[in-house]
């Protein structure tokens, strides 16, 4: 990747305080696609029963995508699954399994091509898989104005997706998730919203506390910048109040006890990351919700492991730090030594 391709891609957190400007305005912004079927309307097993993969593309001996038919959100998605190396050897075991959720505006290909994560768990018995969180990067089931068939990121991977692993690829019972910005609030809301889902769960400079000032402002700027309304996300922060609770980490925090918990934050701007400005600005406004998000736990008595640093900046750099770093608990949550 090129010195201008890398930075095209850091200045992709300036779009956010560019389409907050689209909430006040006439802009005609079009609801994600209804769908013909509502993942909450059925259980789990005939959720993950109904999703199909419809083609797979080897891309070396560990590394497929697949493309995946999902009732839950009414589309064809993305899947990148990275395999151990003792795979092919062991053919009658079976596989823990470690989501690694995407960031906003971004795809199921930024975790290989952001990180060295296919080499770094090369030598872990653990089963990789990438999901696609959709446009927005929120991976989240939609309101879409209380919808029927609004679009169900949450039920397609924790739901479909294992079912579909556990069919084709003798994935096991324990898995843990992580994920970047957009994706660390799905690591914790899926977390606290699936109790005993997940032995742990992490969380990279992720929106942890939907509700709090200036969060709502933010999300919906996400899901602006992709040309949808944003009261299709959860309906509307103050009269869908409940709604909001509902998929707010922050909210739900009792929910995740007994699941272990790394949680890291950059100060941002106030660390004087000059190379990044957008990124470091960013990283900065979501420094006092991750800070009240923590106090939560306390409060509650759940123990986490938590890493606040000074200065850094929304972007790759410090998240493969701190995914390494978080590594140890969410190996042990796996059950490796």
């Amino acid at each position: 990747m090129t010195r201008t391709t890398r930075m095209a891609r850091r200045r992709r957190c300036a779009a956010l305080a560019v389409t907050t400007a689209l909430l006040g305005t006439g802009v005609a912004l079009s609801a994600p696609p209804a769908t013909a079927s509502s993942a909450t309307a059925a259980s789990a097993a005939e959720v993950a029963a109904g999703a199909t993969v419809v083609a797979e593309r080897w891309l070396d001996t560990r590394t497929v995508d697949l493309t995946v038919a999902s009732p839950a959100v009414g589309a064809s998605l993305p899947v990148r699954v990275v395999l151990p190396t003792r795979y092919a050897a062991q053919p009658d075991r079976t596989w823990p399994v470690l989501y690694l959720l995407q960031g906003a505006h971004d795809d199921y290909t930024s975790w290989t091509r952001e990180t060295d994560v296919v080499d770094f768990l090369a030598g872990q018995d653990v089963i990789t898989v990438m999901p696609s969180s959709g446009p927005t990067g929120i991976p989240t089931d939609w309101w879409n104005y209380g919808s029927a068939g609004a679009p169900d990121y949450e039920a397609f991977q924790v739901d479909e997706l294992m079912g579909l692993l556990q069919q084709k690829f003798r994935a096991g019972s324990k898995r843990a998730v992580a994920g970047v910005s957009t994706g660390g609030y799905g690591a914790l809301a899926f977390a606290a919203r699936h109790p005993g889902t997940f032995t742990a769960a992490a969380s990279y400079s992720g929106i942890l506390d939907t509700t709090a000032f200036g969060m709502p402002t933010v999300l919906n700027a996400i899901v602006a910048r992709e040309q949808l309304l944003p009261l299709t996300l959860w309906g509307s922060p103050l009269f869908n109040r409940g709604n909001w609770n509902r998929h707010n980490p922050s909210a739900q925090a009792a929910k995740l006890k007994g699941t272990s918990l790394y949680i890291s934050q950059g100060s941002g701007l106030a660390g004087g990351d000059f190379d990044n400005l957008e990124g470091a600005v960013l990283e900065g406004a979501l420094w006092s919700q991750a800070h009240r998000f923590t106090e939560r736990l306390d409060a509650l008595g759940i123990p986490a492991q938590v890493h606040f640093y000074n200065g850094g900046a929304h972007a790759w750099p410090y998240w493969r730090q701190e995914f390494k770093a978080s590594w140890p608990m969410l190996a042990a949550g796996l059950g490796l030594s």
